[in-house]
């Protein structure tokens, strides 16, 4: 159930219905846009009286949510959210933001080569992963927290904020002093426990879309992390699994304006895993862009085709400063800066 409040709810008003709320059973979530304030009840409100609280002081409008997902709904948070990070970058908005890095943290050399180029070409986010969902236990897992730490020196050194995938609940913790933004693969989309654990924890979430998950079901993974209280979730397409073979997934552009339409959160395109191949990545990219994506995610190395892991799919340095300057022109052309 959703209770939009009038433009002139006072708080008393608005903590008056939100008590209500609680005594009925259910939990309340705020959210304060720009002209109004929102109440999302969530719980079991099959048996609430809607017109208890439509005669409540300060109260413009009430409704129940038809769809299973309640506060990644838009009708939460009309006005769309905008996540900001400690370097003052922000994904949601007009602003198009760009996050790139190794698919594995190798060396301090690399990092901070690359970290230079992410700084040089535009870019607000350093990604790297440190643990590594493998298909194989026997490629390589990645450095863990030493790696992290080599990920936090060159992210500071250069104004950059951090991005690294967390795989399990006990990483949680060590990750914090490190991580800026929590990464959640499309293997572990819905490992329910781990995002019940990110709910509770104050950084942003980078949530992928499993490999052959719904967008609905993205979603309801979403209303995990959210009900838990952290609303600074990031939505991301990565490609699914499909019979197509000529690449390695493929990449839904058209689920960009669909989740658009649906949630208020932010959505991000990887064109890296979405297509699996360095020289479809750049058209990847753009076509995000285009489709109204917030940001984009890219694995760029200085040595692509030695990377420890998925090299196929990684840009040079060169190749990802020229893609940035064609993506700065693109993002202008739909309304958008980068």
């Amino acid at each position: 159930m959703i209770v939009a409040m009038q433009e002139s709810a006072t708080e008393d008003q608005i903590n008056g219905v939100i008590e209500i709320m609680e005594e009925s059973g259910v939990h309340a979530h705020r959210t304060t846009g720009a002209m109004q304030t929102i109440l999302a009840a969530v719980g079991p409100t099959a048996g609430l009286d809607i017109s208890k609280f439509e005669v409540l002081p300060g109260v413009f409008h009430v409704h129940r949510i038809s769809s299973p997902y309640k506060l990644a709904g838009r009708a939460f948070h009309p006005e769309g959210t905008i996540v900001t990070f400690p370097n003052g970058a922000t994904v949601g908005g007009e602003r198009v933001a760009v996050m790139a890095g190794p698919c594995t943290i190798e060396s301090r050399e690399q990092l901070f080569a690359i970290a230079a180029s992410v700084k040089a070409a535009g870019g607000q986010f350093l990604r790297g992963g440190a643990y590594k969902p493998r298909t194989s236990p026997y490629s390589f897992q990645g450095m863990g927290i030493p790696g992290l730490k080599l990920m936090r020196e060159a992210a500071d050194a250069h104004g950059l904020a951090t991005v690294s995938e967390v795989m399990e609940i006990s990483q949680i913790e060590p990750m914090l002093p490190y991580v800026d933004c929590f990464q959640v693969g499309a293997r572990n989309m819905q490992n329910f426990n781990l995002l019940r654990e990110l709910g509770q924890v104050r950084k942003p979430v980078l949530l992928k879309r499993g490999i052959a998950a719904t967008v609905e079901e993205l979603l309801l993974s979403s209303e995990y992390i959210l009900s838990g209280g952290n609303y600074d979730v990031i939505l991301c397409e990565r490609g699914i699994r499909t019979y197509e073979t000529s690449t390695r997934n493929t990449m839904d552009i058209s689920a960009i304006p669909v989740l658009h339409k649906l949630t208020h959160l932010p959505v991000v395109g990887d064109p890296s895993h979405g297509t699996g191949r360095r020289d479809m990545v750049a058209p990847m990219a753009k076509a995000s862009v285009a489709a109204g994506a917030d940001g984009l995610i890219i694995e760029i190395h200085p040595n692509a085709d030695k990377s420890v892991s998925d090299a196929a799919q990684t840009l040079y340095l060169d190749q990802f400063e020229k893609l940035v300057k064609e993506l700065r022109v693109l993002a202008v052309a739909v309304g958008r800066t980068l």
